[in-house]
């Protein structure tokens, strides 16, 4: 173990899948460069054929990858920010989701889609701040957002190895967080959450980014008394729902903290999931804190008004404990 930021963590789980697997190639826009570091070096290893710079077009590159994958390649596609999936959206929506089933499993395709930057990095207005992972479950992709480095390598690995595709949220705020990382390979099973605190009077739900927020306020919190359970699903689809069942049920109340839109966002298939298979365990309403149903505005007084923030959290919490059942 020695710590590492996320960035690091990602940039060794694909020198080390890339030089297991030689079927496994990098491809998307300014891979080379390595602005951000999560692919220095990969260049310099794996040479121009498996590290591909490719024209900025999110829609050919996404494309090129499906065939790719079909011909027998196992491609890493990076997204730099998360709008860009969006003009990507007819090759990944209408082909990578639906190939597999539309042929009957006569081929899969094992392909990693690494979207950067999730969520808000803090006066990047309206086209570079989304959490767009609502609209990926929907089109059924599976889906992980890792919280902690150690998560980041493991969950890349394991993504990597998919014979289905997989999106990987690599979430802004947490792009420079350190922690303990393994220097052998391994890897975090997709569809398995994990307790990040363990505590006796509400759960807290966070997903990705929002995980360290939760934390924090858990442990402010405890000062006043409340004991707060702090539980990470880690994959979305498929999620682990026995265990966020369990979790909430061992408190009885929950707070769904979640970086995405309140209607149709993460936190309302969390919220049904509790209501539908353990509604006569809950002793108080479940509560969501998430962002507003707006576009991002430029403005930071603005931007903080729509993002969900730790001290909607820490009132949120109060409110459950406080209930009283008539």
């Amino acid at each position: 173990m020695r710590p590492l930021r996320f960035l690091q963590a990602m940039n060794e789980a694909y020198h080390q899948e890339m030089a297991r697997d030689s079927n496994t190639l990098i491809i998307g826009e300014d891979i080379r460069g390595a602005i951000r570091g999560e692919t220095k070096g990969l260049f310099e290893a794996f040479g121009p054929d498996r590290v591909l710079d490719t024209p900025i077009s999110e829609a050919a590159f996404a494309g090129f990858a499906i065939g790719a994958a079909m011909a027998g390649m196992r491609p890493i596609v990076q997204f730099q920010v998360p709008s860009l999936i969006y003009v990507a959206f007819d090759q990944l929506v209408n082909q990578a989701a639906k190939l597999p089933l539309m042929l009957g499993g006569q081929t899969k395709l094992p392909i990693t889609y690494t979207v950067m930057v999730n969520g808000s990095r803090g006066g990047q207005a309206g086209q570079h701040s989304d959490s767009p992972y609502p609209y990926l479950l929907h089109a059924g992709f599976k889906l992980v957002a890792p919280s902690t480095p150690y998560e980041a390598k493991g969950m890349m690995l394991a993504a990597i190895r998919e014979d289905d595709p997989v999106f990987f949220m690599a979430s802004a705020s947490l792009l420079a967080q350190r922690g303990d990382v393994p220097e052998d390979m391994y890897t975090v099973p997709l569809g398995v959450g994990d307790v990040k605190r363990q505590g006796t009077d509400v759960t807290v739900v966070a997903v990705g980014n929002t995980v360290p927020e939760a934390l924090a306020v858990a442990e402010r919190l405890q000062a006043e008394g409340i004991s707060v359970k702090v539980w990470d699903p880690r994959s979305l689809l498929p999620l682990d729902r026995d265990g966020l069942c369990e979790a909430v049920s061992s408190t009885g109340r929950v707070v769904i903290y979640d970086d995405t839109n309140r209607t149709c966002g993460f936190a309302a298939e969390i919220s049904a999931i509790i209501s539908e298979r353990i509604f006569d365990e809950l002793r108080a309403p479940i509560k969501r804190v998430t962002r507003a149903d707006v576009p991002m505005p430029f403005s930071a007084p603005l931007e903080l008004a729509v993002l969900p923030n730790p001290e909607q959290l820490a009132a949120a919490i109060r409110i459950v404990c406080n209930h009283k059942r008539k």
